[in-house]
C-alpha cells in the first residue's frame, strides 16, 4: 500500500481543493457561503474518500464514492460557471484537474475488478 500523500489522485485532488479554496474566496457573498461551502465539502468528501479507500480493503465502496463526489463537484462548478462566479480561464483549468480525478478512480476501479 502506497502512502496516501503518494498517490497521483490524491494529489490531484489535494490540487482541486486548493483551486477550490482559492477562488471561492472572491465569489460573491451570496454564493460563496452556499454553492461555495457545498463545493468544498463535497471535495472534502471526495479526498477523504481516497484516502479510506487506500488504506482499506473495501476499496471498491470508497472509490464508487469518490466517483459520486467528483460528478457532484462538476455540477456545482457548472452552476459557478454559470453564475459567472468564475473565469472561463479558471473553469478549464479546474475541470482538466477533475477529468484526471475521473480517469484515474476509474482506473482503479476498474483494477480492482481484475
Amino acid at each position: 500500500m502506497a502512502t496516501y500523500d503518494n498517490l497521483p489522485v490524491y494529489k490531484a485532488s489535494y490540487d482541486l481543493l486548493l483551486e477550490i479554496f482559492i477562488f471561492s474566496k472572491n465569489m460573491d457573498k451570496e454564493y460563496k457561503y452556499t454553492i461555495g461551502d457545498d463545493l468544498k465539502k463535497e471535495t472534502t468528501a471526495m479526498i477523504t474518500n481516497i484516502y479510506r479507500a487506500n488504506c482499506s480493503q473495501n476499496k471498491k465502496e470508497l472509490i464508487q464514492g469518490g466517483r459520486k463526489n467528483l460528478e457532484v463537484i462538476r455540477l456545482y462548478l457548472r452552476l459557478i460557471k454559470d453564475l459567472k462566479q468564475i473565469s472561463l480561464l479558471k473553469f478549464v483549468k479546474i475541470n482538466e484537474i477533475i477529468e484526471s480525478i475521473s480517469k484515474q478512480l476509474n482506473f482503479w476501479q476498474n483494477a480492482m475488478k481484475s
